[in-house]
């Protein structure tokens, strides 16, 4: 019996089921590895805004870590909402004596703006987080946050990738979806530079990009494919779950993570 690859993501929960955990599953599905996770934080969210946060103890956080990853094991980890600084400490202590593939994800603030990381929690991601990244995936908002860099045009976002860069991750995929035109996300380890570019589409339901896209790069690294390969393939799954995406109460509504079976 074939097993798949496993991958774990470490995340808060979405209770509209959109980006978080809930999308990272619908991810890891839709690609053909078994997802598993870690919950760090539970949500009231729905494609308003969130209405409410609740962090998850350390204990908890930890013990789900620890029931994974020595009965099961992973070849792959996306960390995504972790909210506090005794979070991300307690997230980069179990992290650091895994040898596979992290993909970071840097939460800062949710679609709708809602902020999601808490400001003494910053630099601990800065310093104890990234450093452990084989891609770190910030947009926009989460480089100017970590790095202070503002980033307003395409030329602009190898500066955001240097700056992101010299926190330690070994890749940086800076998404540039919130610039005008195409979308068009920089993808380099500070040598070797990869322009991702897509069509973008006249659709505004794009809730659980980020989670999505993370997501697919660490299930792509699970599967074995280089890092560079990995980052391309995920970039043409979520651009097709944007097309795909769908309305969903009054406000705006998720990426289809099931577009290619659909």
């Amino acid at each position: 019996m074939t097993i798949p690859p496993r991958v774990l993501t470490v995340a808060g929960s979405d209770s509209g089921g959109g980006a978080g955990i809930q999308a990272d599953l619908k991810t890891m599905l839709a690609l053909g590895v078994h997802g598993m996770s870690v919950v760090t934080a539970v949500t009231a969210q729905n494609s308003l805004g969130v209405q409410g946060a609740w962090e998850l103890p350390v204990e908890a956080v930890r013990a789900q870590f620890r029931s994974v990853v020595d009965d099961i094991g992973v070849q792959a980890v996306k960390t995504g909402m972790l909210s506090s600084a005794g979070l991300v400490t307690a997230v980069a202590e179990l992290l650091a004596p895994l040898d596979v593939p992290v993909v970071v994800d840097p939460v800062g603030v949710s679609k709708h703006g809602d902020p999601l990381l808490a400001a003494d929690a910053v630099e601990v991601v800065r310093t104890r987080l990234l450093p452990l990244a084989t891609v770190a995936t910030p947009n926009l908002d989460e480089v100017r946050q970590i790095t202070g860099v503002v980033v307003d045009c395409e030329p602009a976002m190898r500066e955001a990738a240097a700056a992101v860069l010299k926190c330690g991750p070994r890749w940086v995929l800076i998404k540039g979806g919130h610039l005008s035109g195409d979308a068009v996300d920089l993808f380099t380890d500070g040598s070797s530079e990869y322009w991702l570019r897509a069509t973008r589409h006249d659709n505004r339901h794009t809730h659980g990009t980020g989670c999505t896209l993370a997501s697919a790069v660490a299930s792509f690294l699970a599967r074995g494919l280089d890092v560079p390969d990995a980052a391309r393939a995920a970039k043409e799954y979520v651009t097709g779950a944007i097309a795909a995406g769908f309305p969903l109460g009054g406000g705006i509504g998720p990426v289809d993570h099931a577009w290619r079976q659909r």
